[in-house]
């Protein structure tokens, strides 16, 4: 948990088999961890997904605990509804223990469309009511990483007339859990239940706005606020170009989701142009109470995006300091 002072900043390793100049070997997605963490960088993200090829998200995390020391490893973000949710708070701890603690998770339930119900149906769960699933897996989880005797869970939509205490997490109190989504619902339940947000606003103004009805919901729920870490999920790219790499996004728009960047601009957040334009662009976010970014380097290979590591160092201490002065 970072205070009001710390900025944390990390990125997406690239799991998607497309983003590998061999695709048979998915050795340089650890490799590129590896080389995140020598830069000075502070976390390493994966995402989940049934849609594309790409590493198992869990697995990967398995693979970089092994090969890393200091960096947080995450999720951004995990969809519970695709595990089983009691062996899946098992190999969730079973990460935690293996990484000395390092773990933490971002969850979501997934949206409408396309990157939807057909992914729950691949999985076999029913997409109504997922948000109710979704707070009672993470609730279930938390009880399973830390009773000490047997138990029930009799939830709405998870009912158990008996588990046994699951495997123990590093920590005693369990893995960070932090929830992404920005909808009026999101901000209540992430105040009341989840230890911090993971949004991707494209106006920093709907950011600052929505952490302050979290903070108010946390206040309503008996809880701290300074407890929440004020998470950001971005699209960034560190680019000389002429146009300030609005060209290049949108390629990697087009490639990544089928949608032009004129669609995807007023969907997340993202920053291109020189590092000056970066740091310019994020700055207002900061301001706003974001502490931890989570960063999407958006370009189509492991080697454009290993270029990208040291700007996006430097990036992290230029927003440093702004949150210092803040």
């Amino acid at each position: 948990m970072s205070d009001d002072k710390n900025l944390s900043a990390g990125v997406f390793v690239p799991t998607a088999t497309g983003l590998w100049a061999d695709r048979r070997d998915p050795r340089e997605a650890v490799a590129f961890g590896v080389r995140a963490e020598k830069a000075g960088l502070d976390s390493l993200w994966v995402n989940d997904s049934l849609l594309t090829p790409r590493l198992e998200a869990l697995t990967a995390l398995t693979a970089l605990a092994s090969v890393t020391e200091r960096v947080t490893l995450g999720t951004a973000t995990l969809l519970p509804a695709l595990r089983s949710p009691v062996s899946a708070g098992q190999t969730l701890a079973s990460i935690d223990l293996l990484s000395g603690g390092r773990l933490t998770l971002g969850v979501g339930a997934g949206f409408p469309g396309k990157f939807g119900e057909p992914v729950y149906a691949m999985a076999g769960t029913p997409w109504p009511r997922r948000f109710k699933r979704l707070d009672e897996t993470v609730t279930l989880w938390r009880e399973l990483w830390t009773k000490q005797e047997p138990f029930a869970f009799h939830g709405e939509i998870l009912d158990f007339a008996e588990l046994l205490p699951g495997t123990p997490t590093f920590r005693p109190s369990g893995i960070p859990i932090w929830l992404g989504g920005a909808t009026p619902g999101a901000l209540a339940r992430t105040g009341r239940l989840y230890d911090g947000w993971l949004p991707y606003p494209p106006d920093p103004a709907d950011y600052a706005a929505g952490l302050a009805a979290i903070h108010a919901s946390a206040e309503a729920a008996d809880r701290s606020p300074a407890s929440i870490e004020p998470a950001l999920f971005v699209n960034v790219l560190v680019t000389d170009a002429s146009d300030g790499g609005r060209s290049q996004l949108d390629t990697y728009f087009r490639s990544t989701y089928g949608w032009p960047i004129e669609q995807m601009e007023q969907l997340q957040a993202h920053a291109a142009g020189t590092l000056d334009d970066v740091t310019a662009k994020l700055t207002p976010y900061v301001a706003a109470g974001a502490r931890n970014l989570v960063i999407r380097i958006a370009a189509l290979s492991v080697e454009d995006q290993l270029a990208q590591l040291d700007p996006l160092a430097e990036l992290k201490s230029r927003l440093s300091r702004v949150s210092g002065a803040v």
